[in-house]
């Protein structure tokens, strides 16, 4: 099945081999893959070392705000005060702070409204159609509605004093989604500042302008008049981040990229309807003030719940939907060692709680709460909170416990987001005409997963604390490798999109951007952020570093980032330094490049050794002559009957009937003994050996058609029946990048017959047709694994389809169904 080759063809095999990659790899034409990746990397100092750790002398600044807010539910908006007190932990000495005011985004005037553009690649939310040279443009109902919304609001933050802490004016300049404050006195190392903010906006329809935060409104309807759910985020002016590596990370806000922000602590008031609950980062501190003597007794008995227990439960929240009330309660909350604060307020929320016993001496208890409307339903019901224990166990094993005391899943309007002990989740179930509410498969499996998602979220980055805006992947690349492991634990059949299979598309496509590219310039977020990074962290755990070394490494990282600022240097370090093996390919491949998996196997010869013992090497050279393909004239010459010379006159015979040229002569025998009474003894003993074992020699030339370079996984087939796996390092490409030889030596009675690359899927290889030798017919990869994409709520709801009654139609029902 495969070319055979002499041993010294074998020698020759791979002196053409090295010659011709001196041919390919001329001047300027190589491409060092493996070239050590802190040539690239900043130079570790004394704030970040070279093993990837925090150094001796590193800080961070520390802000710690009071705040006092009042949602007010008619106008829809937030009037506050805050008291800022700022640290100055860096050894330099600042003239002014810079403020986030991310709220200005959705000012017409703001960075992100002028720059949006008419279609196009990226856009999100209820963007216009695409406006392509050969189709009309086109502006869609959502495009209108976020258009109408903004020119009838008055939008952005109303910042109506800031002041010192003697009530002294401080002057300000705004600048987009950035506000600087100038200081009266330079602030030096090791001080602090304290000032007050007086602020006030409108709160944002989510469902309009597709936002991070805002509140959703429920229309009236026949059960119960109609309410808001208010989800509050990126509501109050806060610091930008001030670094060792960027000193003021104050970049424009303009949608993507998420948040750069300062640990803390946190005293908040909330001012709420008196009906409302709310659920927020952080501890609650005066319960006996906002919750009833019932509802304080069922949060107690969730602590050590085997499964949910309602502290706000489902007729309740309906009851106090039908009510209003024009007096308020003030909910009041503490949050120590946190980089945001968000929060949720609504009369339509049923509350859930379990405690989650995880152990430990930091904070044994953790209270994993659910919020959601009657919209949620049983599958909120079911599902959400559960979901919650599921990350904190999963996550705290490749990390560090949780470290807060509260976990929370709220259900409104935002898709999944996340804050420090917070989280936003969208997913519900349908109102059906009979009063039911049913949910489809793929709604069950998104609310699954969005809570894992956000939930894994609290630990990178709200603890680990990246810098989003800059590296998105560091937060979301991350997250959604945990969340995958996390996801697989539960349910492995939830397509979890963290598979190498999963990104093969993206990486061969024409929108690709590297990784490391700043998270507003992505063409495609989605593949780009989470699920790029995510299989190639998969496959580093899974093929090159294994489990245990990768597990490790991770959960270094992890504790030496804890509550602290990481870089991607300090990430690639720290897992080169942890698992002791080099992977600066990988980064470079994976991260720093468009360059994608396609190893390709070319061809396979199959050697054998010349012994130079006439006895064996005429033997095996006239079986070889036997076993080549009988000529087509000689298969019809018998067919037809038609007898040889020979056989007709067998007289007429001589010496060389009875012996051809691979008859052995005493003189061949002689020239062989002689050949051996030359060798070398340790050159006779190798040759003896190899001769006696016999083995199959087989060389196997590979090319590198995407350019990332991998290592070659092999699935080797045997004649028996028998398969074998073997790995070859990456590091095989290190010489000669575009392509490689490997000889591969089995015993006698193992002879290949077929080789397969990547048999498992496991590398993100674009293209199987080429893992195959010799070739074979495959199946459309993308038919074998992807399921077929849905847009909008057309799910199949199975739960409520399977009510369908069975109908046998005539033309009048057939016609009247079509008009429906």
């Amino acid at each position: 099945m495969f070319k055979p080759l002499s041993m010294v063809a074998l020698l020759s095999c791979f002196a053409i081999g090295f010659a011709n990659a001196a041919i390919n790899q001329t001047k300027g034409d190589f491409e060092d893959k493996f070239r050590q990746l802190d040539e690239s990397l900043p130079t570790p100092n004394v704030y970040r070392n070279a093993a990837g750790e925090p150094g001796h002398e590193y800080w961070q600044q520390q802000v710690d705000y009071q705040i006092k807010a009042k949602l007010d539910e008619q106008k829809r908006r937030i009037e506050a005060s805050e008291q800022i007190t700022y640290h100055n932990n860096s050894p330099d000495t600042l003239k002014y702070l810079w403020m986030q005011l991310e709220q200005n985004k959705f000012r017409n005037d703001s960075m992100s409204a002028m720059t949006t553009t008419f279609g196009g690649i990226g856009n999100r939310g209820p963007a216009t159609a695409s406006a392509s040279s050969d189709k009309p443009a086109q502006l869609s109902l959502g495009a209108l509605r976020r258009q109408q919304f903004t020119d009838d609001h008055d939008l952005g933050f109303d910042i109506q004093s800031v002041t010192d802490s003697n009530g002294n004016k401080l002057k300000f300049t705004i600048v987009g989604t950035n506000m600087r404050i100038d200081l009266p006195r330079h602030l030096k190392p090791g001080k602090k500042t304290v000032f007050n903010i007086d602020y006030a906006f409108n709160i944002v329809e989510e469902d309009a302008v597709t936002a991070r935060s805002g509140y959703e409104h429920f229309p009236d309807d026949e059960r119960e008049g109609g309410n808001d759910i208010f989800l509050l985020a990126q509501w109050f002016p806060r610091l930008h981040a001030y670094t060792d590596y960027e000193a003021w990370t104050n970049r424009e806000f303009i949608g993507r990229g998420e948040f750069t922000l300062e640990f803390g602590n946190y005293e908040v008031e909330l001012t709420v309807p008196a009906d409302h609950i709310v659920s927020a980062t952080g501890e609650l501190q005066n319960p006996k003030n906002v919750l009833t003597s019932t509802q304080r007794k069922r949060l107690k008995q969730a602590e050590d719940a085997e499964r949910i227990v309602f502290v706000v439960t489902a007729e309740e929240a309906l009851e106090n939907e039908k009510e209003g009330t024009d007096a308020t309660k003030t909910w009041k909350f503490s949050a120590n060692n946190v980089r945001d604060f968000a929060w949720a307020s609504s009369r339509k929320f049923m509350w859930d709680a379990r405690g989650h016993q995880q152990g430990g001496d930091d904070q044994p208890l953790v209270m994993a709460m659910s919020f959601y409307p009657k919209e949620g339903g049983k599958l909120w019901e079911k599902y959400s909170t559960e979901s919650i224990i599921q990350t904190l166990e999963v996550y705290s094993r490749f990390s560090f416990d949780y470290p807060y005391p509260v976990a929370q899943s709220v259900n409104g309007p935002v898709g999944g987001m996340e804050y420090p002990m917070i989280t936003f989740n969208g997913p519900r179930t349908e109102l059906q005409k009979d009063g039911s509410r049913t949910y489809s498969q793929a709604e069950k499996r998104f609310l699954i997963s969005v809570v894992i998602h956000e939930i894994g979220h609290i630990y990178f980055p709200m603890i680990v604390n990246s810098d989003e805006r800059q590296w998105t992947w560091m937060d979301e690349g991350l997250n959604s490798f945990l969340d995958g492991v996390a996801g697989r634990e539960w349910d492995p059949s939830i397509p979890w999109g963290v598979e190498p299979r999963d990104v093969v598309d993206y990486m061969k496509s024409s929108n690709q951007v590297p990784i490391m590219t700043q998270s507003d310039s992505v063409l495609r977020l989605g593949p780009n952020a989470y699920t790029k990074p995510a299989a190639a962290l998969n496959i580093l755990r899974e093929t090159i570093l294994g489990r245990e070394l990768f597990d490790f490494a991770f959960k270094e990282y992890a504790q030496r980032w804890k509550y602290k600022r990481p870089t991607p240097s300090d990430f690639f370090r720290t897992m080169e330094e942890a698992s002791g093996v080099d992977l600066d390919w990988f980064w470079r491949g994976w991260f720093y490049s468009t360059d994608h998996v396609d190893i390709s196997i070319d061809k396979i010869y199959k050697l054998r050794l010349d012994t130079h013992d006439p006895d064996i090497d005429f033997a095996r050279q006239r079986q070889e002559e036997l076993d080549k393909p009988e000529s087509l004239t000689d298969i019809r010459n018998k067919a037809e009957g038609r007898k040889l010379w020979i056989e007709r006159f067998p007289d007429i015979t001589d010496f060389y009937d009875e012996n051809d040229r691979f008859t052995v002569t005493n003189k061949e025998r002689n020239a062989y003994q002689k050949f051996l009474s030359k060798l070398k003894p340790w050159e006779k003993t190798a040759l003896e050996r190899a001769v006696k074992e016999d083995k199959n020699y087989y060389v196997l030339d590979f090319s590198n058609k995407g350019g990332l370079v991998m290592p070659i996984i092999l699935e080797l087939t045997f004649a028996d029946g028998s398969v074998e796996n073997q790995y070859i390092p990456a590091e095989i490409w290190r010489r000669t990048p575009k392509a490689v030889s490997k000889l591969i030596i089995t015993d006698k009675d193992k002879e290949l017959v077929s080789v397969t690359v990547d048999p498992h899927w496991e590398t993100a290889d674009v293209d199987v047709s080429n893992n195959h030798y010799p070739p074979k017919i495959i199946p459309s990869r993308i038919e074998a694994y992807k399921t077929k994409k849905r847009s909008g709520k057309v799910y199949r709801d199975i739960m409520q389809d399977i009510k369908t009654e069975l109908k046998t139609y005539d033309e009048d029902d057939i016609e009247e169904d079509d008009n429906n």
